[in-house]
């Protein structure tokens, strides 16, 4: 078969900046050169790159740092503070499947997203909200951090919030090691360094990844060798590499994936399918060398079905085999042979392996807002027979069989992490137009960071209604906490039940579930009541056997808090929420849910100590400040970072759930002496600790 004339890789900036299908040129190149006059240039912290050991000849493109891996060391690695992810990898359970259609424990889902460009992708997030938050992480078995490029670097750590975010879900996240096709700048010499032998027979390289995947806080690597040119000898050490990649990998609960391009004599052959050619990558006669395979998409019904008899044959899961779907071009519009993947009524054959499903946001035109990407983003994941321009999906009723697009909510059971109390949520995206506390702007700048994003309901939307099915959406217009809350608008004359969340709470005496609400002005009366559910449905798709405990009737005005005792709901494990709503006098509604908890005993966090500044620089009438501290006693959800400004109000800087920040652009405010810095700890119900504070004068 011929390569697919989709598969493509663009140049850019001063080299070519190769890709598995070709990175669009705006996301490719570097960053513009720093500014002398920009305060932050030297300061600002950027997610890591490398090449595998030998440089590129010359001198790198404005905004590029060229780096060995082989040279790094954790204690010489200045911005290591900043990006280091601190979130564990939840454990998961799956609840019972949405639809009749979605199978547990069969085909899983791996998804290659590319979050910026290799170079100049910032630390910490960015000051706009025109980013890819993704949010759908309960169908997600992995995440590929994708990039690199042979004009800036090969082999890319992830930045430390799209860790923390995942992890909050139970997604692992891999770093990306990707040595590129020669005709777009890639040279075989760099093969040949990352697979290097030392004098006793080691890999080198193959400890020094494992080393970064444990400093950095993530949880592999995805190997892409599409330099050709090689020879069996090669083949021969780069399966040496994967397995001693493997081996480190695993003694830290790491794992390896393994991309179907090199083949068994050293050449790149792309398969499109586990065979003769490829599969001592996967597995040769001495065991495991690869956890999974992520299969070129040049596949088949017929190569896949092949594929999977291979795979069980080696007494491997059928289900370490990613089958790669395009989707960077025309997303929900891609030409997909679904049934070669999950035929239906059968056992699925292998899993899926998505290729930049942000394609939901990139294909939007300029002027997009955060909104219409998560409408979008939701129809991808969810799709549903109502799912329209200006409809929300809904998975109970997405369709797993006929042409056009299948949502993975159709196929594949979604997971849940909300195992623990305290639980909460402030339904927080990632990202904002402004950045609330409790309701009050604390500022009013666009914003960008996963790490701060909350477990958001993972079935996007079921509801059940004799009314017309309202509008629910991610709504940035007005939050509670964060930079979202959920908004449900419509005529509701019936009552109509939101399924929100799959979940194992205990339910000990004292339990109280509590709701931050509001009705936005326009909004008729609404009758609000949680629904808690101590057995799950009795079948894929059923109703959530919910009793209902009144939250008041709602109308428009401030965000109200309503807190409910669970105790008379008897004994039992907490296995869905939702809410019932109900419009009173004859209006549409618009109501707002700020946040949802359930909780026991309330306290104030430890306050963390230690805040200090780092180092500084100042230009053009503004400073640039690097902060560390120590991590406050006791489970935190994220650090915030305010400005305390004369008068005595408060504006957010920025979060982070790591011990380091980096803070840009600070000016003077009047006469002040010192610019007033402080830190505090966040809880899991966003409960604010105490100050940390720092001086810097002026």
């Amino acid at each position: 078969m011929s390569r697919p004339a989709r598969r493509r890789v663009l140049a850019a900036g001063a080299g070519a900046a190769a890709a598995l299908l070709g990175v669009p040129a705006a996301s490719a190149a570097p960053r513009p050169g720093a500014d002398p006059a920009d305060p932050a240039a030297p300061l600002q912290p950027y997610a890591a790159y490398w090449f595998p050991d030998t440089l590129p000849a010359g001198t790198p493109p404005d905004g590029v740092v060229w780096r060995s891996l082989a040279a790094w060391t954790p204690e010489t690695d200045r911005d290591l503070p900043f990006n280091t992810a601190t979130v564990p990898l939840a454990a998961r359970f799956t609840p019972v499947p949405a639809n009749r259609s979605a199978r547990a424990g069969q085909a899983r889902i791996s998804a290659l997203v590319s979050f910026g460009p290799t170079a100049g992708l910032p630390s910490q997030g960015e000051a706009t909200a025109d980013r890819y938050a993704p949010t759908h992480w309960a169908y997600l078995d992995e995440l590929v951090f994708w990039g690199g490029s042979s004009a800036e670097g090969l082999i890319l750590a992830p930045a430390a919030p799209v860790v923390d975010a995942a992890h909050r879900n139970g997604v692992p996240v891999l770093g990306t090691v990707f040595l590129p096709p020669a005709a777009y700048g890639g040279q075989l010499r760099w093969t040949r360094d990352l697979v290097r032998e030392d004098g006793a027979g080691r890999f080198p390289l193959a400890a020094k990844l494992v080393a970064v995947a444990r400093a950095y806080g993530f949880d592999g690597w995805f190997v892409n060798a599409e330099t050709d040119g090689g020879d069996p000898a090669l083949a021969a050490r780069m399966r040496g590499f994967l397995r001693a990649l493997r081996s480190g990998a695993r003694r830290h609960g790491l794992r390896v994936t393994w991309y179907d391009a090199m083949d068994r004599d050293g050449r790149v052959a792309w398969q499109g399918a586990l065979n003769d050619r490829n599969e001592e990558f996967f597995q040769d006669a001495a065991g495991p060398v690869a956890d999974t395979v992520f299969l070129d998409f040049r596949w088949t019904a017929r190569t896949l079905a092949d594929s999977g008899r291979r795979a069980a044959r080696l007494g491997r899961d059928r289900y370490a085999l990613w089958a790669g779907v395009d989707v960077e071009a025309a997303g929900r519009d891609t030409a997909v042979d679904w049934d070669a993947i999950a035929p239906p009524g059968r056992d699925h054959v292998v899993s899926y392996g998505f290729y930049r499903p942000e394609w939901t946001l990139h294909h939007l035109p300029a002027g997009r807002t955060p909104g219409q990407f998560h409408a979008e983003d939701d129809r991808f994941w969810t799709g549903g027979a109502e799912a329209g321009p200006d409809r929300a999906a809904d998975p109970v009723r997405a369709a797993a069989g006929g042409g056009g697009w299948r949502p993975p909510a159709a196929l594949v059971a979604d997971r849940s992490t909300v195992t623990a109390l305290p639980f909460a949520t402030a339904f927080n995206t990632g990202h904002g137009l402004r950045w609330y506390e409790r309701g009050a702007v604390t500022s009013g700048t666009p914003w960008y960071h996963l790490g701060l994003q909350d477990r958001l309901p993972p079935r996007r939307w079921p509801v059940r209604t004799r009314s017309p099915r309202p509008d629910i959406a991610l709504d940035f217009a007005d939050a509670w906490y964060g930079g979202s809350s959920l908004l449900v608008r419509g005529p509701l004359p019936f009552p109509a039940v939101l399924d929100l969340f799959p979940v194992r709470l205990p339910c000990p005496p004292g339990t109280v579930l509590e709701l931050v609400h509001r009705a936005d002005p326009g909004s008729g009366p609404v009758a609000v009541e949680a629904a808690v559910a101590l057995r799950d449905a009795p079948a894929p798709g059923a109703p959530v056997p919910y009793a209902y405990l009144p939250a008041g009737t709602v109308r428009a005005g401030g965000w109200r808090t309503v807190s409910l005792r669970l105790d008379g709901l008897g004994p039992g494990t907490v296995r869905a929420l939702g809410v019932r709503l109900t419009g009173r006098g004859g209006r549409p509604v618009a109501w707002r849910l700020g946040a949802l908890a359930v909780r026991g005993a309330t306290g104030t966090p430890a306050a963390p100590t230690g805040l200090a500044v780092t180092g500084a620089a100042t230009g053009g009438g503004a400073t640039a400040l690097r902060l560390v501290w120590r991590p406050a006693p006791g489970p935190v959800r994220h650090y915030a970072l305010h400005r305390r400004l004369p008068g005595g109000a408060r504006h957010f800087l920025g979060g982070t759930c790591g011990t380091a920040f980096f803070a840009a652009g600070l000016r003077r405010a009047g006469r002040e002496a010192a610019a007033v810095l402080e830190v505090r700890a966040v809880d899991e119900l966003f409960a604010a600790s105490a100050p940390a504070t720092v001086r810097r004068p002026w």
